[in-house]
């Protein structure tokens, strides 16, 4: 029979006298009970749950909900707070830091932000508590809005629904000029773990029975102020919207921000519309998922929609989808497609000039955009923490569906801003007799289309992963679909002169015929990722009919490449 590695039941044991959670207490006691008798799910769980740490990462903490250090719970987000505190008082010795927090309506989000509202307010902080669960850019917003020295969101974003998380912004004194509201990066999140492991007992951490200002609706009403000037005021409004929050906290203000901007028809997915932290509808709360927005498209093709446009459950991302006309069917623009549409759209249509940003693992294509614009497009590593400090930057956008289109005002993706681009973009193309995928023919017309797909690798062992990084080092493919690969970069040694990029964990190939592959872990789950880019030519006079046969071919052929990746990494 299995048993319990004694060193993890006294973990356990000892975990029980340190929580203050009697929920998790609960939970616990009766795991070890279990695994006591050889229950190996049970056993299997208390070893996940405190074998380790829950690491302080990209942007914070995420994680199952769960009793453990290795879980999201009252004990780990009192940590945290007490952690964060310490770092702006005691590292950046500020005085009295003003702290925004706000939170999604997952399971406990809003007991994580109280909690660390009355740790944070006891270490000494300024606290303002939003006072009702809201959209992640809310926050961003408040960072910069409010001029305060950090921002905490409770969310787990579009994760399963027995995840949390902990996401961290710095600003105000407590960050430089072009960090001001975006997400920590180094070294500052080394030096809040620190400061988190240094924590004591947790029972022991002080926590205020009051003493911090609730935020009201005021900071919402300043927010939708801030994003609903930037569609055209004289631009069309004819076009009809399906929207869908995918069971989160976005339906309240992406229709309050829509219908304030004139776009009066706007149908609700009903069964998506309330928050609801069992998503009941989806298997996994991301637009990007399939099935995931079924139940738009269905409301789309029964009310002759022209756009739909998804949000995830915390709003930070967007995502589209429209009826192709090649295909005689909707379908979901992937997010390098909508990237590029945005990007072209703002210089085109709201004159931008500056940095249009993107991430190393998105489509070249808006590179091509801007140099033809004559605007700057650099390349950032992946995340949004590194996308949002790029100098001068006036666009940003990750093929993760997210999109930041007004960085002045939320230096972070934000998928009501974009969901109000999206908007603009449908119905100026409707005015003109086109629409997005003609846009997005168009775009190929003058520049190549670019077609993107994913292959993502997803592990029970953790291990895997930097065993296949080394097998695609030790012995990269010679060719990518036939062509001779001439660029094999590895991204953790590091080039800032030929690449512009600090050291991330990563590979790059690229072929003779400019096929391009980025291979890395994901930040925030267990997966490899691989992200794929084929470009063909379009050449002068092309048809739309002949530019769906190369859109076809270009589907096709990322498909070959996915088969060609999992040989090479050992997964076919």
């Amino acid at each position: 029979m299995t048993a319990l590695d004694p060193a993890l039941r006294e973990r356990g044991e000892a975990w029980l006298t340190d929580d203050p959670d009697p929920a998790t207490r609960s939970a616990l006691t009766s795991l070890l009970e279990q695994a006591a008798s050889g229950g190996e799910p049970a056993i299997d769980e208390i070893t996940d749950a405190f074998s380790g740490d829950l690491e302080f990462g990209t942007a914070g903490l995420r994680g199952r909900m769960g009793p453990g250090p290795n879980r999201m719970n009252l004990a780990v987000v009192s940590r945290a707070a007490r952690g964060l505190a310490d770092h702006l008082l005691g590292d950046l010795g500020l005085a009295e830091p003003l702290v925004v927090i706000g939170y999604d309506a997952r399971y406990n989000s809003q007991d994580f932000a109280r909690r660390s509202a009355a740790i944070m307010t006891s270490a000494g902080c300024r606290v303002q508590l939003l006072e009702r669960s809201g959209p992640t850019p809310l926050v961003a917003f408040g960072v910069r809005h409010l001029g305060a020295d950090a921002g905490i969101v409770v969310t787990a974003s579009h994760n399963p629904p027995a995840d949390n998380g902990y996401k961290v912004y710095l600003g105000g004194r407590a960050q430089e000029s072009d960090g001001q509201g975006v997400q920590i990066v180094p070294p500052s999140d080394g030096q809040i773990a620190e400061r988190i492991a240094a924590v004591g007992p947790v029972l022991d951490i002080p926590v205020a029975d009051a003493g911090w200002e609730p935020l009201g609706e005021q900071l919402r009403e300043d927010y939708l102020a801030a994003i609903c000037t930037l569609p055209d005021l004289d631009g069309p409004r004819d076009v009809r919207i399906v929207h869908t929050a995918m069971h989160g906290v976005g339906t309240e203000t992406a229709l309050a921000a829509l219908h304030r901007s004139g776009f009066a028809e706007v149908h609700t997915v009903a069964k998506q519309a309330d928050p609801d932290p069992d998503f009941p509808t989806v298997a996994f709360p991301n637009p990007e998922e399939p099935g995931a927005i079924d139940l738009a498209l269905e409301l789309a093709r029964t009310v002759e929609a022209d756009v739909v446009i998804a949000n995830d459950p915390d709003a930070d991302r967007c995502a589209a989808a429209v009826l192709d006309p090649h295909l005689g069917d909707w379908r979901m623009l992937s997010g390098d497609e909508l990237g590029v549409l945005l990007g072209d759209h703002l210089i085109r249509r709201h004159g931008y000039r500056g940095a249009f940003a993107r991430s190393i693992v998105s489509s070249r294509w808006l590179g091509k955009v801007a140099e033809a614009a004559g605007v700057d497009s650099p390349t950032t590593l992946t995340g949004f923490k590194w996308i949002a400090r790029a100098p001068g930057i006036v666009f940003g956008y990750e093929e993760a569906i997210g999109y930041c289109v007004l960085p002045e005002v939320v230096r972070d993706k934000d998928g009501l801003s974009a969901g109000l681009m999206v908007a603009e973009m449908a119905a100026l193309a409707k005015a003109e007799g086109t629409t997005l995928i003609g846009r997005l023919d168009e775009l190929a017309a003058a520049h190549g289309l670019y077609a993107t797909s994913q292959l993502s690798i997803r592990v029970e062992d953790l291990a895997e992963i930097p065993a296949m990084m080394q097998q695609l080092r030790s012995a990269p493919p010679a060719h990518l679909l036939g062509s001779d690969v001439v660029t094999t970069q590895d991204l953790s040694e590091g080039s800032v002169a030929s690449t512009g990029l600090p050291p991330t964990e990563g590979m790059l190939l690229l072929s003779a015929e400019d096929t391009r592959v980025v291979v890395r872990p994901s930040g925030t789950e267990p997966k490899l990722k691989c992200y794929l880019e084929v470009v063909q030519d379009v050449p002068a006079g092309t048809s739309a009919t002949e530019t769906a046969e190369i859109r076809r071919r270009s589907d096709e052929r990322l498909a070959q490449l996915k088969d060609e990746l999992r040989v090479v990494l050992g997964q076919a």
